[in-house]
């Protein structure tokens, strides 16, 4: 049975195997400056609520969500934990330096 097949169903449009991938994995595949592939309308909106605010704030909300992760991670809900994780990441990305090319 290939893998695709086995976390989820044909035409998972709510992308269960993405999901699958970033829970276990601690990774995600969305990026901030690239919206359009591998994020979520939810995270969308989060990345535009979040990108204009101010270095500070952004690390002072990273700090808040990697704390709330890393201790309150086991008492949280499933779906709840994977959101927190998939902010943290937002967080994570938002506070690097914006480079050019």
């Amino acid at each position: 049975m290939a893998m695709c097949d086995e976390l989820g169903p044909k035409g998972d449009s709510e992308g269960y195997l993405q999901s699958y991938i970033e829970e276990y994995g601690g990774t995600s595949l969305c990026n901030v400056r690239k919206t359009d592939t591998g994020c979520s309308d939810k995270q969308k909106a989060f990345i535009e609520k979040w990108l204009p605010k101010p270095e500070a704030e952004i690390k002072k909300q990273l700090d808040r969500v990697k704390g709330m992760v890393e201790k309150d991670g086991n008492s949280m809900k499933p779906d709840a934990l994977a959101w927190a994780k998939q902010r943290l990441n937002i967080f994570k990305q938002l506070a690097q330096p914006k480079t050019e090319l």
